[in-house]
């Protein structure tokens, strides 16, 4: 909310204004001043709204044109002052004034201030004062409100201050339309919001003690049972269906806030819609969709404890056929309270688990949180503020793990979830594999994979409940992805994938492996399509052999048709968790390529001048028909130098 308001102060001359500055600041009046008075800034803790309070004077000669131009661009909400025994000075308002806001393209509130009321004869009522301001109001709608005072006695400066400061701080427009009398379809749209969220057991009313909860966390006060039995009182008579089964309905909600906004409580609701971040827009501001949370780097992010909670329960609240897996229409009425389902682009539900209809069971929505916080943390702490998660501190939801290069120096990895790169050719079997862990039916027919597909499950390793994604890329972003060194370090554990039954599909992989620095991610190798005859793959050594070149475990043989997978997803869990096993070359290789490049230039460094003892060692390492010599070379000198040997 906005911490100063800037006051000005316009209209004709001999109108009053610089005496109702002057009578503010004396109170008592002053009956001679000078022609405009100087800038006046109220502190904060003098006024009702808590704010600096700047009030600032102008004249309406032709010499003070420039200034009040000037001013009418700086100032938060102008105050249109009349006197009350001039009509000429009230008829310029709509004729002159309001006509040259908006010349200048200035579209802030304006209040009317009626000055002079003591030298009005007789009484004047309400309704006559409206029958001349309404017209106004209708023709203009940035006049917000109209107050009349008196400078000479003095009577109700304060408010005309007051006003102003509400008309900036707690604005009408966006809230109500002063010419329908109703609140406006943004309105509507956050408050019906704010009801569903404050609407704990989804019952379609607000009971006794959502009611206290919902006062206590907007006004840090309870609700005392005579108040809340006055409002549902009022709300009974005036709104047909606004109480239901003795709680407030939705209807009896907007009723309500109508009302506080037609006798000018606007900042009731106003303090509602803040502390359910809207702004003066009525959007959700970005500071309360995406609070402050830092990731450091090569750390990754998961649920906490409390943010597996929340789901847990917002699932179980939503499973109105209480059938443990949430269908399409219950899924819809879950989300309504944000911009809609955030895997809506992404193949959901085909991503998870679903039972035998297609509804998401609770572990499939468990796993796909999971798998959305891991790869855009950012998607997630949006939408807890969306889905109501309870607290202050959102962030409580989410925990940031140790850093890879920590956990693949000790030796054992900490992390929950953990994400797996699958690689391989055209027709290899990848979407096949990834379709079999998400528990989808096998396809016969095939589809070339054209965008990258990600897919979530629970892995149980030694009783512990992991988390495993799987993502490949398609052939439009595979080279993308793996030539970037900050997607592949984020990886881990790659998979690479190829058809026993095709003689060239090995090869790709080799190829793959040759062309990009991947040799730092824990590796396994899968051969798909078991249950066809196996081909000699058209490479220099077939794939057991080149496997073990690399230390690493034979291809794992699987059949997803045949539903023989051999517990391959196991086994990739279990890589992600004792990473050094799997790690081509041996553990010594598992740096990143970032690390790699620091470590290459603080040896180079320290070795200053010595670069001809490194040409000569170079030199060495070669054959004289430049192959690499044979397995006797140190490993980390080739290494370092960058000279790859490959099986």
């Amino acid at each position: 909310m906005r911490r100063d308001v800037r006051i000005l102060l316009v209209g004709d001359e001999g109108v009053g204004k610089s005496t109702i500055v002057t009578s503010l600041i004396k109170e008592s009046f002053v009956a001679h001043v000078q022609h405009v008075v100087p800038e006046v800034t109220i502190p904060p803790e003098v006024t009702p709204e808590n704010v600096t309070t700047y009030i600032v004077d102008s004249g309406a000669g032709p010499q003070d044109r420039q200034h009040l131009e000037s001013e009418v661009r700086k100032a938060h909400v102008i105050c249109v002052v009349y006197s009350i025994d001039n009509p000429h000075s009230f008829d310029r308002i709509p004729t002159y004034w309001l006509p040259l806001f908006r010349q200048l393209g200035v579209n802030v509130p304006v209040i009317l201030v009626g000055n002079k009321i003591d030298l009005r004869g007789g009484e004047v009522t309400n309704e006559a004062l409206e029958e001349e301001i309404i017209p106004i109001m209708n023709e203009f709608k940035e006049v917000e409100t109209c107050v009349e005072c008196s400078a000479k006695l003095p009577l109700n400066v304060s408010e005309v201050i007051y006003f102003a400061q509400k008309a900036v701080l707690h604005p009408t427009a966006p809230l109500y339309d002063s010419r329908e009398h109703v609140l406006k379809p943004a309105c509507v749209s956050a408050l019906k919001r704010i009801f569903k969220l404050c609407d704990a057991n989804k019952d379609g009313v607000l009971d006794a003690a959502e009611l206290n909860e919902f006062q206590r966390k907007c006004f840090d006060v309870p609700l005392q049972l005579q108040e809340l039995e006055g409002i549902k009182d009022m709300v009974r008579e005036h709104a047909e269906g606004g109480v239901r089964d003795n709680g407030l309905t939705e209807d009896g909600f907007l009723y309500l806030h109508t009302i506080f906004i037609q006798r000018g409580r606007l900042e009731t609701t106003w303090t509602v819609l803040r502390k359910f971040g809207y702004a003066e827009d009525l959007r959700l501001t970005e500071a309360f969709l995406l609070p402050k949370f830092d990731v450091p780097h090569d750390c990754s992010v998961e649920l906490s404890p409390q943010g597996y909670q929340f789901f847990t329960d917002i699932f179980e609240i939503f499973d109105k056929d209480q059938d443990g897996a949430l269908n399409n229409a219950e899924l819809e009425e879950l989300f309504s309270t944000s911009p809609g389902n955030p895997w809506a682009s992404q193949n959901f539900p085909d991503t998870t688990l679903v039972d035998g209809k297609g509804a998401v069971t609770l572990q499939g929505w468990l796993a796909q949180w999971s798998m959305t916080t891991l790869l855009n943390h950012k998607t997630t702490l949006s939408y807890l503020a969306y889905l109501g998660y309870p607290g202050e501190q959102r962030t409580s939801a989410l925990l940031t793990t140790r850093p890879r290069k920590v956990d693949r120096r000790k030796g054992k990895v900490t992390r929950n979830v953990f994400l797996c790169y699958v690689c391989g050719a055209a027709g290899s079997g990848k979407t096949s594999l990834l379709r079999s862990f998400a528990g989808k039916p096998f396809r016969e027919t095939y589809e070339p994979t054209s965008k990258m597909v990600s897919v979530v499950n629970a892995v149980d390793i030694d009783g512990s409940e992991k988390y495993l994604v799987l993502q490949e890329f398609g052939s439009k972003y595979e080279a993308e992805t793996l030539r970037a060194s900050k997607k592949t370090d984020f990886a881990d554990v790659i998979v690479y994938v190829h058809d026993s039954s095709d003689t060239n599909s090995f090869s790709y992989i080799s190829n793959l492996r040759q062309q990009y620095n991947l040799d730092h991610i824990p590796t396994l190798f899968v051969a798909t399509k078991s249950d066809l005859d196996l081909a000699q793959q058209r490479h220099e050594v077939q794939p057991d052999v080149y496997c073990r070149r690399l230390g690493l475990q034979v291809p794992v043989a699987v059949s997803v048709k045949t539903e023989q997978v051999a517990d391959v997803f196991h086994a990739i869990c279990s890589i992600a968790i004792n990473p050094h096993a799997a790690i081509p070359g041996g553990a010594d290789r598992a740096m990143t390529a970032s690390e790699r490049l620091r470590v290459y230039v603080t040896f180079t460094a320290l070795l200053g001048g010595a670069s001809a003892g490194l040409v000569m060692l170079y030199r060495s390492l070669l054959r004289p028909g430049g192959a690499i010599l044979p397995s006797w070379t140190t490993p980390w000198a080739t290494w370092l130098l960058g000279i790859r040997r490959d099986p």
